[in-house]
This record gives C-alpha cells, structure tokens and sequence, in this order.
C-alpha cells in the first residue's frame, strides 16, 4: 500500500492504494453516490483503496469529488511509473441494463481526457457536473490518456456507474503484467 495526504482549507484527503491488490475498499467521502462509484471502481480494477475525505461539504460536493480525484491518480501515478512489464493499453465496454459505456486507455505518462456522456442534472443529491470533473482531475494526476464515451443509455445511474467500472476493467487490463513487453514504448521510455 502506498499512502497521500493533501490538506487543503477546503478538503482534508487520505488515501491509501494497492495497485495489484483484490478490489477491497474502505471508502468515506461524505458524499454516497461518489462512494458507490469509487467502491465500485476498487472492485472491477483491483486496485485496493481506503479513502477518507472531510470536504466543505456544506456548500456543495465540487471541492471533495475533484480533490479526491487528484490525490487519487497521483497515487496511481506514483504505482505506475516507470511504466515496465505491463500491457500499456487497456479496453472495456461495460454495460448495465440499457446504458452501455466504453473506455481506452493508454498508460503514456501524457494526460489526456476525452469524455463524452449525455447525463446532465441530478442523481439523487448528487450533481453529475462531478463525474467528468473527478475523471479529469484523476486522469491529469494519473498521467494516462484516456477517452470515455457513452454509446448508449437512458439512466442516468446506469451510464455513470458504467463509466466508472468501464475505467477500473480498462486500467485492470491496461495493468496486466507482461514481462515479455519491457518497457512498452518504441522510444524505451514512459
């Protein structure tokens, strides 16, 4: 397990990582929907995770989502690079009932998000504003480009969750150990 704090005036982070771990998590952010979807992002990658977040939740849920995105992906910046003896790209398409989501991934040590969904307004208490700012907060810190496009769905719980299982199965198999790969770069660096 590798280990971050960030305290800010508006969040108080720690998280713990295990990147080839079983998918446990013990996650606590203050905000439930968000909880469900990084317990469920733990499960499909792997990646164990105990998360704590004390955010200014008083005033909306911004300042935790997109912190706790950062403290995140610079831990799985942290568990990646040097990139070596991994598949290096990584893939999903993740359906739930009507809402199918893809991800692709490439593990390059260059950010970039692409994110395209139709979900807009409200799921439950939660603003869905904050998915696309947790995925671009995470994967900036995470230094991966990564592209997640909804193809199809109508619910919105459903496209989101799909997304966020879409990531973890996509960095699980990006992730795949490979010895015979190296370093999996033509230039011989990530």
């Amino acid at each position: 397990m590798i280990n971050k704090t960030r305290k800010t005036k508006e969040t108080n982070i720690e998280i713990s990582l295990k990147l080839n771990g079983e998918g446990k998590s013990n996650i606590d952010t203050g905000v439930g929907f968000f909880d469900h979807m990084l317990e469920s992002f733990s499960k499909h990658s792997l990646i164990d995770l105990d998360i704590k977040c004390k955010g200014d939740t008083h005033i909306d849920d911004h300042h935790s989502v997109e912190d706790v995105g950062i403290v995140l992906g610079s831990l799985l910046a942290e568990a990646l690079y040097p990139v070596k003896n991994v598949e290096r790209f990584g893939s999903a398409n993740i359906v739930m009932d009507e809402a199918c989501v893809t991800c692709d991934l490439d593990l390059s040590n260059r950010p970039f998000l692409v994110y395209e969904s139709p979900v807009i307004g409200k799921i439950g208490n939660f603003d869905s504003e904050l998915v696309e700012e947790f995925f671009r907060a995470f994967v900036l810190n995470a230094r991966i480009t990564t592209h997640i496009i909804t193809l199809r769905g109508k619910n919105k719980h459903h496209i989101v969750e799909a997304s966020f299982k879409a990531l973890a199965v996509a960095i699980r198999r990006a992730t795949t150990k490979n010895e015979r790969v190296g370093i999996p770069s033509t230039k011989d660096v990530l």
